[in-house]
Formats: structure tokens, C-alpha cells, sequence
């Protein structure tokens, strides 16, 4: 019989119902937080760039430098967790986020600004897994964990859905900078709360960490956004982008070949043989693509036409709405109906959301707009909860950082090239002297990925898989 893999943090005398809950708040005020840094920036990039005197092209890399780092290590900061403490990481990046923030309040530059988001990626992955593996050995009961889960989609649509809302009120109140330095007062309550209530808790068998994995991976996803990012600006057949596809090439074929031999890798080849639980990390990539490319498109065409930063965010306001009022719904189905009827609908209303905005080329239609917003919201709502679900429930409990971590970095992978796309055809756009008109590739892509997210959905399970356990089998059998 093997060995119990129970966390040592289960070990203890389970929290009561209300600790649980206020557990789950903490992590959730975390959370909110790291999405909130993942979009807030996109609605003040013009501000940025007229600030520090930098020229459109080069942005994208101020939302980028924070996500390629994010979706880098987050299974990294998971294994970590996992075998040093899920609350030590967790104020760890804390602290590293909040003294990131700072620095990129005070940046003299774009790329002492870039290189503090970067530094934000990184405290940023400390916390979205580690904080969801905290709530899942608090919460034993699968109920309650799906339910709590619902809350945790729900939190995560609205913090990406109200970053422009909120960046476009601190621009409007002091300046760009506030966007950063307004994270301070959150991180310390964050940091005296989680000192307080928190349990420690890590697994009684942690993985190895996988340097050269982790190597590989972040080359792989750096080479893979600075391309699309740098493609529009330096010519696609340019020197500098051959050797950038020679090196994406050689990174990926070179993660396949060392993750497949290694005993305990980074990202564990055979999960990705099971086809639920490759459709759900590929589902959480097409849904914020689409969701990141809407963002920074709409909120810059606002913005050309004369709208104001606070106006542009404020007009997000239907997407940040459904996405809060669908996911807790969407937690609650999960568990009764399955993965498949809620991605099924996920992906419709991207279809529907990507169909409206192509109206937009014509004419700027407040109706049409708010209606395509809304759409998409309730689409990243209902998709939210079956994608966790499904991959923490392929894996056994004391893998539930990496597990979370892997459906993390999915989303944060899907907003990084979200975001590259939409910063390429901006570049574009502007080069030849129109946007409105040259944004139809981008709505045509938002619905695309919801074709995506059905044909994901096809592959899913179409009911509640019972979670295996230590061994990897279902505790059914």
C-alpha cells in the first residue's frame, strides 16, 4: 500500500466553517489583486507612453512583462509551496509584489518600469496557486470546494474585468503612477491578515523542482510573445525575428525532450494524454485570449475617439458584471452537471460577443458594445469553473498547486498572447493611418476562440469526475 500523500496542513484539526470562509476571503483579496495588476495598466498605456515619452509599439511589453513571468512559474511557486509551506511562499509574494509595485511607481523610464513589472510577475506567481491550493486543503468537503471555487471565479473575472475601471479612476484622480502604487495598501492588509488566520500547510510528498524545465519554458513563452509583439515593428522576415523563431523552435522541441525523460518534470507530459485534461488548459488559453484582445482593442478605439481613460474602463462595466454574476453560478452547476454543458455555453457567448464587435468597424454603437462586453463577460464566467474543476480534479489532492498552477498558467499564457496580438494589430493598425477598420482580424479572432472553447468542451467530461486519489486512481475504484 503507498505511503498517505495527505498535506501535513490536513493533518491538523480541520478550520471551522467560518475560519474557511475567511480564509478563502484573504486568498480571494490576493487574487483580486494579481488579476487586477494583469489589466489595470490597459487602459493608462497612452498615458504611459505621452509620461515617459515612448513610442505605441513598444507598450505591449508593459503588460507582458508582467504576464510572461506570471505564467512562467506559477507551477514553480506551486511545487515550492508545496514543499516549503503554502503560507510562507504566499507572504513571500506578497512583499515581492508589493515592492515591485512601488518601484514601478517611481520608474524614470520604460525600461525601469518594464523590468518592475517583470518583478510583479514574479511575486504574482507566489500567490494565484499558492493561494487556491490554501483554499482547497481548507475546504475538504467537494462541495463546499466546488462552491468555494465559484466564489474564487467569480473574484478572478471581476478583479481582470475591473482593471480598466479602476486604472481609468486613478488616472483620472492623480496619474498614471497611482495605478501602481495604489496595490501598497492591499499587500499590507493582505500580509497582516494572512499572519493572522492563515494555517501553514505543504505536502507530505513535494515535488523536485525542474530547473532546467523551468528554463525552457519561460525561453519558450518569452520567445513565443516577443515575436508577436516585435513581428508588426521589426518586419516578420527581419534577422532579429528569424533568430527569435530559431530560438522559440529550439526551446519547445528541447521542453518535450527534457520534460519526457525527467522523473518528476515541470509540466508532466502524460496529464496532457488525458483529454479532459488537456481541453480544459487549452480552454483556459482561447478564453483570455479572447478576453485580453477585447480589453486593450476596445478600451484603445475608445480612446482614439476621444474618450477619457475613466470613461473608456467605465465602459467595461457589463463585462466585469457578467463575468461576477455568471461564475458563482457557473460553481454551483459544475458539480451537477459537469464540465461540458457550461464550456458549451462559455464558448457560445464568446461567439456571440466576437459576432458584435465586428460591428464596430462601421460605427461605434454604445448598444452593440455593451451587448458584445456582456457577452464575453458571461463567457469567461461560465468558463472559469469547469477549467479549475477539471484540472484539480486530475490531479490527487496533495498536487493541488500544481494542478491550479497549470490551469493559471494557462489563463496568463492565453491574456500574454491576447495582449501581443492585439498590441500587433494596434502597431499596424496606426502604420497605416487607421483603427477602426483594421481592428476586424481581432473581433474575427475573439469569435474564433469561442469556436475554440466548444470544440473543447466536446472533449470534456460531460459529467463530475470523481477526484482520484493518492495514486492517481479514481476513489471509485
Amino acid at each position: 500500500m503507498r505511503a498517505d500523500t495527505t498535506s501535513v496542513g490536513a493533518q491538523r484539526r480541520a478550520p471551522t466553517r467560518r475560519r474557511r470562509w475567511t480564509i478563502l476571503a484573504i486568498c480571494a483579496l490576493a487574487l483580486f489583486l494579481v488579476g487586477l495588476d494583469t489589466t489595470i495598466v490597459t487602459v493608462g498605456l497612452p498615458q504611459i507612453g505621452e509620461g515617459l515619452g515612448v513610442e505605441a509599439n513598444r507598450l505591449a511589453w508593459v503588460v507582458d512583462a508582467y504576464t510572461l513571468p506570471f505564467a512562467s512559474l506559477l507551477i514553480t511557486s506551486g511545487a515550492l509551496a508545496d514543499r516549503y509551506g503554502r503560507r510562507r511562499v504566499f507572504q513571500s509574494g506578497l512583499v515581492v509584489f508589493g515592492l515591485a509595485s512601488l518601484m514601478g511607481a517611481a520608474a524614470p523610464s520604460l525600461e525601469v518600469l518594464i523590468a518592475a513589472r517583470a518583478v510583479q510577475g514574479v511575486g504574482a506567481s507566489m500567490l494565484t496557486p499558492v493561494a487556491l491550493s490554501i483554499v482547497v486543503n481548507a475546504m475538504p468537503d467537494p462541495r463546499e470546494r466546488a462552491r468555494a471555487i465559484g466564489v474564487w471565479g467569480a473574484v478572478f473575472g471581476l478583479s481582470m474585468a475591473a482593471g480598466p475601471i479602476a486604472g481609468g479612476a486613478l488616472i483620472a484622480v492623480f496619474d498614471w503612477r497611482a495605478v501602481f502604487w495604489s496595490s501598497a495598501p492591499v499587500v499590507a492588509a493582505a500580509l497582516l491578515l494572512t499572519a493572522w488566520l492563515v494555517p501553514e500547510s505543504r505536502s507530505a510528498v513535494p515535488r523536485r523542482l525542474d530547473l532546467p524545465g523551468q528554463l525552457l519554458l519561460t525561453v519558450s513563452l518569452a520567445a513565443g510573445v516577443g515575436i508577436l509583439i516585435e513581428g508588426p515593428h521589426l518586419g516578420w522576415s527581419a534577422p532579429p525575428m528569424a533568430i527569435a523563431y530559431v530560438v522559440l523552435l529550439a526551446a519547445v522541441v528541447g521542453l518535450g525532450i527534457v520534460e519526457s525523460r525527467r522523473a518528476v518534470p515541470l509540466v508532466e507530459p502524460a496529464l496532457f494524454r488525458v483529454v479532459s485534461f488537456t481541453a480544459a488548459i487549452l480552454g483556459a488559453i482561447v478564453v483570455f485570449v479572447a478576453f485580453s484582445t477585447t480589453l486593450l482593442l476596445t478600451t484603445t478605439l475608445l480612446q482614439q475617439e476621444g474618450w477619457s481613460p475613466l470613461a473608456a474602463g467605465a465602459a467595461t462595466l457589463p463585462m466585469a458584471a457578467a463575468a461576477t454574476a455568471c461564475a458563482p453560478l457557473s460553481g454551483h452547476l459544475v458539480s451537477r452537471v459537469g464540465a461540458r454543458p457550461l464550456l458549451l455555453i462559455a464558448g457560445g457567448c464568446l461567439i456571440v460577443g466576437g459576432a458584435l464587435l465586428t460591428s464596430l468597424v462601421a460605427d461605434t454603437r454604445l448598444p452593440l458594445l455593451f451587448a458584445a462586453y456582456g457577452a464575453i463577460g458571461a463567457g469567461i464566467g461560465f468558463a472559469n469553473a469547469p477549467i479549475t474543476n477539471t484540472a484539480i480534479d486530475g490531479l490527487p489532492p496533495d498536487r493541488a498547486g500544481v494542478a491550479s498552477a497549470m490551469a493559471s498558467t494557462a489563463r496568463q499564457v492565453g491574456t500574454a498572447v491576447g495582449i501581443a496580438l492585439a498590441g500587433s494589430l494596434i502597431a499596424s493598425a496606426r502604420d497605416s493611418g487607421g483603427l477602426t477598420g483594421s481592428l476586424l482580424p481581432g473581433w474575427a479572432w475573439v469569435a474564433a476562440c469561442g469556436v475554440g472553447v466548444l470544440l473543447c468542451a466536446l472533449a470534456a467530461p460531460s459529467e463530475r469526475a470523481p477526484r482520484p486519489g493518492p495514486s492517481g486512481r479514481s476513489g471509485a475504484e
